[in-house]
């Protein structure tokens, strides 16, 4: 009993101390979960080498400029884990196609494809997400690019004349 004769309850049945405690509690666990979705969803954004990849720009833009004096176009389609590309110019040897999440480098794939009859180049893919990536399509001397929103029905056409945004830029000698 206290000095009025009103019988004291312990400390854990009064609010106060849980209100108080309430706000360094939610702080705590805030702080976890901020631990956990740092750790989990690495954004891969940022780069080691700024000015090797500013080189790679240019070698990049070159390509692009190949594929346009070459008059380079291409139709690409998606069917059933496949990709199929149909060269609007005779070219012979492998082709690369790379599919570029803009946002998540681990997502990207590279497809080596070969060729099924003159023009046309097949190769396996994995199951892309759904939303926008990047495509490129090359050779060692040219390259091609443009954008796809996925699901998508029907064909991509890519020519020389396709522009990436600013800043969207891939090579493969500097990664993105």
């Amino acid at each position: 009993m206290n000095a009025n004769g009103v019988r004291a309850q312990p400390w854990y049945r009064e609010p106060w101390p849980w209100i108080l405690m309430a706000g360094p509690a939610t702080v705590v666990v805030a702080g976890f979960f901020t631990a956990w979705l740092a750790v989990r969803s690495d954004d891969g954004l940022v780069v080691d080498d700024y000015y090797k990849q500013g080189l790679a720009i240019n070698r990049t833009l070159k390509r692009s400029a190949a594929a346009e004096r070459l008059g380079i176009s291409a139709r690409l389609t998606l069917a059933d884990g496949r990709v199929q590309v149909q060269l609007g110019a005779a070219r012979s040897g492998p082709l690369t196609l790379l599919f570029a999440h803009p946002t998540r480098a681990g997502m990207d794939q590279k497809v080596k494809l070969s060729m099924v009859q003159a023009g046309i180049y097949e190769g396996q893919l994995q199951p892309l997400r759904p939303g926008r990536w990047h495509v490129f399509l090359e050779q060692s001397d040219w390259r091609l690019a443009g954008d796809w929103t996925l699901p998508a029905a029907g064909t991509l056409t890519l020519d020389a004349h396709t522009q990436m945004a600013p800043g969207e830029e891939y090579s493969k000698e500097g990664g993105r």
